[in-house]
C-alpha cells in the first residue's frame, strides 16, 4: 500500500468508525428529545458513514489492475465514488435538514429533556475533533511544506479532500446544533431549533459545492502536482543525454501519474544508444518520482 492509499485508508476509517458511535447517539437523543437539530445531526451522521463506505469501495476497486479495456488501470474510479458522495450524501443531507427545520417551524413541537441532546451533542464534538486530528495527521504526512490552503488547492488526493471537509463540516453543524438547541431549551422557544436544523442544511449544501468543486477537476482531468512536475522538470534538465526538452505532459490517474515528454537527444547518438539513453532516463524518473506509473519519452528534433 502506497502512502497515498495508506494515508486515504487511515482517514477513512477514523471518520467512519466516529461517525457510527455519533450516530447512534444522536439517534436516541433525537428520539427522545424530539429535536430537530438533533435529527438533522443524526442523519447527517449516517450519510457521513455511508460516504465513509463508498471512499473505501472506490478506493480498493482503483487498485485493481489494467486490463485491455482499461489499459491505464481503474485509478480515476475514486474520483467518482468522491464525487458521488459529494454530490449526492452532501446534497441530500443538507437538503433534509432543510425540510427538517421548515417543517419543525411549520409544525413546532416541544421539547422533551433538551439537556440529554446538549450532552450527546458535546460528546460528538468531542469525537469529530478526534476524527478531525486523525485526517489532518494524514494530510501533514502528504502535504510537506505547503500551507493547508495550498495542499487543498493542489491535492490530487479526492479521498483526503472529501474526508477533511466531511469533518468540517460536520464540526460546524455540530456546533450549530449546540446552540441552537442551547438556546432553545433557554428560551423555551423552539423556533432556536428549527433554525438551527437549517442551518445547518445551509452548511452541508456549501461544504458539497466546494468538494464537488475539486473532485470535478480531477474527473476532468488534472496534471500531476506542482511540486512533481518540478522534480521531472530537474531529472530531465540534468541528464547529459539531453539536449533540449520540447515539451512535457503529466495527466493524475488516482496516485499514479502518466508522463509524456518530447526531448532531443545528444547530435549524432544512434537509435540503439537513444534506446538505452532513454531507458536509463525513465529509470531515473521513476526513482526520483516513485508515483509515475507510465512513462514515455519521445526523442524527436522538433516540436
Amino acid at each position: 500500500m502506497s502512502g497515498h492509499e495508506g494515508s486515504s485508508t487511515r482517514a477513512i476509517l477514523y471518520a467512519f468508525f466516529a461517525n457510527l458511535g455519533i450516530a447512534l447517539a444522536k439517534t436516541g437523543a433525537a428520539a427522545y428529545t424530539k429535536s430537530g437539530s438533533m435529527l438533522a445531526e443524526a442523519i447527517h451522521s449516517y450519510a457521513d458513514c455511508g460516504n465513509q463506505v463508498l471512499l473505501y469501495f472506490g478506493l480498493k476497486q482503483s487498485e485493481r489492475p489494467a486490463n485491455v479495456e482499461h489499459p491505464m488501470g481503474y485509478g480515476k474510479i475514486s474520483y467518482f465514488w468522491s464525487f458521488i458522495v459529494a454530490i449526492l450524501l452532501f446534497s441530500l443531507g443538507g437538503l433534509f435538514s432543510i425540510y427538517e427545520g421548515v417543517h419543525k417551524l411549520q409544525n413546532p413541537h416541544a421539547l422533551s429533556k433538551p439537556w440529554v441532546g446538549l450532552v450527546v451533542l458535546a460528546f460528538s464534538i468531542v469525537l469529530e475533533i478526534g476524527s478531525l486530528a486523525g485526517a489532518l495527521r494524514e494530510i501533514n504526512k502528504l502535504r510537506g511544506r505547503r500551507s493547508m490552503r495550498e495542499w487543498v488547492d493542489t491535492t490530487r488526493n479526492a479521498e483526503l479532500v472529501v474526508v477533511l471537509g466531511e469533518d468540517l463540516a460536520a464540526i460546524c453543524g455540530l456546533v450549530l446544533a449546540f446552540v441552537f438547541l442551547g438556546l432553545a431549551t433557554v428560551t423555551g422557544n423552539t423556533t432556536y431549533d428549527a433554525v438551527g436544523s437549517i442551518c445547518i442544511g445551509v452548511v452541508l449544501i456549501i461544504v458539497s459545492v466546494f468538494v464537488a468543486t475539486r473532485i470535478k477537476s480531477l474527473i476532468v482531468g488534472r496534471s500531476a502536482e506542482p511540486e512533481m512536475r518540478a522534480a521531472i522538470a530537474e531529472v530531465l534538465a540534468s541528464d547529459d543525454n539531453v539536449v533540449r526538452v520540447f515539451n512535457t505532459l503529466t495527466l493524475q490517474f488516482g496516485p499514479k501519474v502518466m508522463l509524456a515528454a518530447k526531448v532531443q537527444m545528444r547530435p549524432g547518438t544512434s537509435i540503439e544508444q537513444a534506446v538505452d539513453d532513454i531507458n536509463a532516463l525513465e529509470r531515473r524518473l521513476k526513482e526520483r518520482v516513485p508515483q509515475i506509473g507510465w512513462c514515455f519519452v519521445e526523442p524527436d528534433d522538433e516540436d
